[in-house]
């Protein structure tokens, strides 16, 4: 996903954040710092607390502190103490580089988890491997783990575009499906309508027309009888955040729901509850995580009573990658015996591990991790049991490398 002021992070912006690291003193010298081993283990977080995701950013924030606790309520990892340092990356992608390089140099973590932003953890991404410190991205993307800008301290937590369009896809489409695809017109928008044309190839499903819009648009009115046009039996609508809510809205406003099957990427919690049940109602997508997990797998049900004891609510979706990305860390260094980077490395390559949805670990090639895919859809008001009860489950697909690019297809050797 990529903000409001940001471009997708093109060469320019690359070289932006290079030159950043070579004025620093001496930042691109001598890699994988070295820290005492008896001092308090510090994560630098940095993530968009203001700006159009500030909801989900909140989520993902209180989720870390929370893995962050419970480590520290069991005495620590190996003996030592874990603080969480956030930080506001204002969902831009210099911002975010000069906050990172600030929590390596100055803060001097041992660790970066976070972002939600596409061109963002690529800017991330840049400023740790140069300065040779772990990074575990959180945020949905194809980019990072193509070789290019893969790097052996990238871990890639969160799904990515290819996982989820693939399993909405597959529950949604069907040969012969006419489908009109209406994206935001970034990174994120654009991976995810490529991942629904790749699907659809794969199924028999025709693309029967691609419309973009602009981040932040206000006002799809002009864009609905153009879709209508189309004559889709599935709409895919391809963005994030209050985009989602405000063009699945109008969408509703123009009765498209009773002329086509609204589909999402990804179905996100806070847009859900923003609006009336009857804006989301039907609406399908896909989800790493929704708090009804726990009727089925117990880690699930262990992690939603830890938040609900801490917070007085439920995890939401985007809140889950910051604990399952945190935990997952904090996994590593406890089975390393401490913060060395090259046996973190070598952990969180080994590590298989369920804290919060089922069984995961990282693939060899990418560092992407390997998990399974939810497949939502809005309940209407009728059916819901309580505020919280938004969404059936109608799949929980398993993790498996098969859902995946290919390494070859990323530019790995094979």
């Amino acid at each position: 996903m990529t903000g409001q002021n940001e471009r997708p992070f093109s060469s320019v912006s690359r070289r932006a954040v290079l030159a950043g690291l070579g004025a620093g003193v001496g930042l691109m010298a001598a890699p994988a710092i070295v820290r005492a081993q008896s001092e308090t283990i510090r994560i630098g977080f940095p993530t968009p607390l203001t700006g159009p995701f500030g909801a989900e950013a909140k989520d993902q924030v209180k989720s870390a502190e929370l893995a962050v606790k419970l480590a520290n309520d069991k005495g620590g990892i190996a003996g030592r103490k874990v603080e969480l340092l956030v930080r506001d990356d204002k969902l831009n992608a210099g911002e975010a580089a000069t906050r990172t390089l600030e929590l390596i140099e100055k803060d001097k973590v041992h660790a970066v988890v976070g972002a939600l932003s596409s061109a963002v953890q690529l800017a991330v991404n840049e400023v740790t491997r140069a300065r040779g410190v772990i990074y575990v991205s959180i945020s949905q993307s194809d980019t990072i783990n193509e070789v290019k800008d893969f790097s052996r301290y990238t871990f890639h937590e969160a799904l990515n575009p290819h996982m989820t369009t693939a399993a909405v896809a597959r529950a949604t489409f069907r040969k012969g499906s006419r489908v009109a695809l209406l994206g935001a017109d970034y990174a994120y928008g654009h991976e995810m309508m490529r991942g629904f044309k790749r699907a659809a190839g794969e199924l028999g499903a025709e693309i029967v027309g691609e419309i973009l819009h602009p981040f932040g648009a206000a006002d799809y009115s002009t864009l609905m009888p153009r879709i209508r046009a189309m004559k889709p039996d599935i709409l895919a609508i391809c963005n994030f955040g209050r985009d989602q809510a405000n063009s699945i809205k109008q969408a509703n406003d123009f009765g498209m729901k009773k002329q086509m099957q609204i589909v999402v990427p990804v179905l996100l919690h806070n847009q859900r509850i923003a609006v009336a049940p009857e804006v989301f109602e039907g609406v399908i997508g896909g989800a790493n995580y929704y708090w009804e997990l726990e009727n089925g797998v117990p880690s699930a049900k262990t992690f939603n009573a830890a938040y609900k004891a801490a917070y007085g609510s439920l995890p939401t979706d985007y809140g889950a990658y910051g604990f399952t990305g945190v935990s997952a860390l904090l996994l590593a260094m406890e089975k390393a015996g401490g913060t060395d980077t090259d046996k973190v490395i070598t952990a969180l390559e080994g590590l298989k591990y369920d804290v919060a949805k089922g069984p995961q670990y990282f693939r060899t090639c990418d560092h992407q991790s390997v998990q399974s895919v939810l497949v939502l859809k809005s309940k209407p008001k009728a059916e819901m049991k309580s505020d919280q009860d938004l969404f059936e489950i109608i799949q929980n697909v398993p993790g498996s490398e098969q859902m995946l690019r290919s390494c070859g297809e990323l530019g790995f050797p094979t």
